[in-house]
């Protein structure tokens, strides 16, 4: 494929991955993806691409992925709220970034967009403004595994930046919408209580991207952003309840929910984490959720509306379309 508009995209078979990839063929360009040999490939269905067999800790596959390209989208991640063995989080979130970015620029890559994340980001407290790129973080105020290899991953590559890497960062906030394939945590909770599995929920808060709205600002930030910049990708700030129930509101169902308090939770957490080792599995509640329920996660896009031109559609929007795509594709039977 000729180098001219030629973009790497990683991470294409996920949520966010697959967005972008849309996103950036309906504007022309040229698509090269990194896919895992087991990947499910449902969100491919239809892009015109060229598609590299790899993974993000084989350094060869990403040469091979970066070579006569012009851009690169580095958008995979290992998104897990809970693992454990965090080792291996790092390496595929940190060291593989800056292995990434490395190749791309010995390539000869014009223009990289890294997505990070708002975990990497600091919190105001309840009440306060929301958060933007500036407000004040330190490592060991970050909390769980996935935050702090965010974290690190956007320390390098903001010093990459530094060393003349041409690379703008966007921190999308809690993405929903449609093509939620595997789904991810923020998927999985819309789709337990839009068929009545959440009966429960401990109440915090969180920015509400429209997953669309994310992968446009991927592109405007390829486009328009400041190399060693960082630009929030968010919408709108709602409460956990309220995000129920604007579920309950899009499928007409009025569910009775019980608002837990945080405390008594904590030995109910670790006895999920307990058994997620002994089982493989992801543990449903885990102590670092309630730790981050503590805070609301709302943040400004005020900088990437201002620099970029990006906007967002209302929460609702997100939701609607998040149910719309579960219900179509069968995730919302018994």
């Amino acid at each position: 494929m000729a180098r001219d508009n030629l973009a790497f995209v990683t991470g294409a078979t996920g949520f966010v991955g697959a967005a972008v990839a849309r996103a950036l063929a309906a504007r022309g360009f040229g698509l090269r993806l990194l896919v895992r040999r087991a990947s499910e490939r449902k969100h491919l269905a239809g892009l015109d691409a060229e598609l590299v067999e790899g993974d993000l800790n084989d350094p060869d596959s990403l040469r091979d992925g970066v070579k006569d390209c012009r851009y690169l989208f580095h958008v995979a991640a290992d998104y897990r709220i809970w693992v454990p063995e965090p080792d291996a989080m790092i390496a595929t979130n940190v060291h593989a970034t800056e292995t990434l970015l490395r190749l791309a620029h010995s390539a000869g890559v014009e223009r990289i967009v890294y997505t990070s994340s708002v975990a990497a980001l600091g919190l105001t407290p309840r009440g306060a403004p929301p958060a933007d790129e500036d407000t004040p973080i330190t490592y060991d105020k970050v909390v769980g595994t996935y935050k702090k290899s965010k974290f690190l991953a956007e320390q390098v590559a903001l010093k990459l930046s530094d060393e003349g890497v041409p690379v703008v960062i966007v921190n999308p906030a809690a993405p929903i919408g449609p093509g939620d394939v595997k789904p991810t945590p923020t998927g999985v909770m819309i789709r337990d209580a839009a068929t009545g599995r959440m009966p429960a929920f401990v109440d915090t808060g969180l920015c509400v991207v429209h997953v669309d709205d994310c992968a446009a600002g991927h592109v405007l930030a390829l486009e328009r952003g400041r190399v060693g910049e960082r630009y929030i990708l968010g919408g709108e700030n709602v409460s956990l309840g309220e995000v129920l129930k604007l579920v309950d509101d899009v499928t007409g169902k009025a569910t009775r929910r019980v608002r837990l308090p945080i405390g008594p939770l904590v030995p109910a957490a670790i006895i999920a984490e307990q058994m997620a080792r002994v089982t493989g599995g992801e543990p449903r509640l885990t102590r670092d959720h309630l730790k981050m329920a503590r805070k609301t996660m709302y943040f400004s896009s005020a900088k990437a509306e201002r620099e970029l031109g990006y906007t967002f559609r209302p929460a609702r929007d997100a939701v609607r379309d998040a149910i719309g795509w579960f219900s179509a594709h069968g995730y919302l039977t018994a």
